[in-house]
């Protein structure tokens, strides 16, 4: 891969939203600056512009480049001469404008990293990827947990073959935080993902559901032929669901289940899954992401550690890795190895070399469709008690 020496220079970042009271925002540039290889130089951070200029500040934005509006950022950085207009753009913003913002820096010639689910629905996401192989620019969406050093030791290690034919995996995000009805309350995180006209057809399921399900796709490899769902919305006058359960056939003949939950009490970010092979099974727990537990029959169970100079890592995960064994690495890290492999792509294609666009290390434009094709249809079985559809997107990549 091309590296920043080919580039001998930052990536110039921009942000749109990350505006006051915002969350993701701030994530997303910790993680994209982590490692030196970029600089937040433009942001657009509110849909209010008068917010959006006056949020600058805390990001060291200059005023000459704090817009009012996509629109304004769009036009003004592609005016600027090559050397100083923005590498890419950055979608920290509620679900419903996640495509026109995406689909105006792609047209304009900008990478993208977008947060998921990458569309509001499946039309906007197939559109979305249409333009950027039309394009040739890098997209990212940030399903960062596969970020994680042990996740992608997970991933290589059933490449390898290390856990035999996977069979069967069950991977689960639950959570507590909308045990009541928060969103009735001034509380803007709550407000936007329970309204279907901003977070989409799917609650618990579109934003976390979608999590559990990218993890055991990335992890195992599996292609998945059928789906069927079932929804609940706990809280009386919720407009979406708060609980689901979706059981998953794969090709190879292997089952999956996915499980998502934000009305348990007293769980946090409690993404955890377990994955069943003919010589082996591992478990892995986000919120303990610097350990994972290998089992086999006969044998002691084995503790992997976070460790990128032991021998038992794989290139993949050691990758990943910026600390010695024993100093933890977690979600910042993470969150950082989607851009730091994203940006492997984007020094590459800026020194008009050639770059891998479908089987990334990191999650991709086709990932991004995968899980909108995931949420369609998870939405559709759940309104038809539970019905079988189909899964395998055109585009899924293995």
């Amino acid at each position: 891969m091309a590296t920043n020496g080919t580039l001998n220079r930052k990536l110039r970042m921009a942000l749109v939203g990350g505006g006051a009271g915002s969350f993701i925002g701030r994530v997303h540039v910790t993680a994209a600056v982590l490692d030196n290889r970029a600089a937040l130089v433009a942001g657009a951070l509110s849909s209010d512009a008068a917010k959006a200029r006056a949020s600058a500040a805390d990001y060291d934005i200059p005023a000459a480049r704090a817009y009012g509006s996509v629109d304004e950022m769009i036009a003004a950085e592609k005016a600027l001469p090559a050397d100083q207009r923005i590498d890419f753009v950055t979608v920290a913003t509620p679900n419903h404008t996640h495509f026109p913002i995406s689909k105006a820096a792609v047209e304009a010639g900008f990478n993208v990293m977008c947060d998921k689910p990458m569309t509001f629905d499946l039309k906007q996401a197939e559109e979305l990827a249409a333009l950027v192989k039309k394009t040739g620019v890098v997209f990212g969406v940030t399903h960062n947990y596969t970020g994680y050093p042990l996740v992608r030791q997970a991933r290589q290690m059933i490449q390898n073959g290390d856990l035999g034919e996977i069979q069967a995996f069950r991977s689960n995000y639950i959570q507590g935080w909308l045990r009541t009805r928060l969103e009735t309350s001034d509380q803007k995180q709550a407000a936007w993902r329970t309204d279907p006209a901003k977070s989409g057809a799917s609650g618990c399921f579109g934003d976390i559901g979608t999590h559990a399900y990218n993890l055991a796709r990335y992890m195992t490899g599996l292609l998945p032929s059928e789906i069927s769902c079932h929804f609940k919305t706990f809280e009386p006058g919720r407009k979406l669901e708060d609980y689901g359960h979706a059981v998953i056939k794969f090709e190879n003949g292997a089952l999956g289940t996915v499980t998502a939950s934000q009305i348990s009490h007293g769980r946090e970010n409690d993404l955890f899954i377990e994955v069943d092979g003919t010589k082996g099974a591992l478990s892995w727990r986000q919120e303990e992401p610097n350990v994972m537990t290998v089992r086999r029959n006969g044998s002691p169970h084995a503790l992997y550690t976070r460790n990128p100079g032991a021998p038992y890592m794989t290139e993949w995960g050691s990758a990943a890795c910026r600390l010695p064994g024993g100093h933890p690495e977690a979600f910042f890290e993470a969150f950082a190895n989607i851009y730091r492999f994203a940006f492997d792509d984007m020094v590459a294609r800026a020194a008009g070399e050639q770059f891998e666009a479908v089987n990334t290390i990191y999650p991709n434009v086709q990932d991004g469709v995968e899980g909108m094709y995931f949420i369609q249809q998870c939405v559709e079985s759940s309104r038809n008690n539970g019905q079988w559809l189909p899964l395998k997107h055109a585009l899924a990549r293995k």
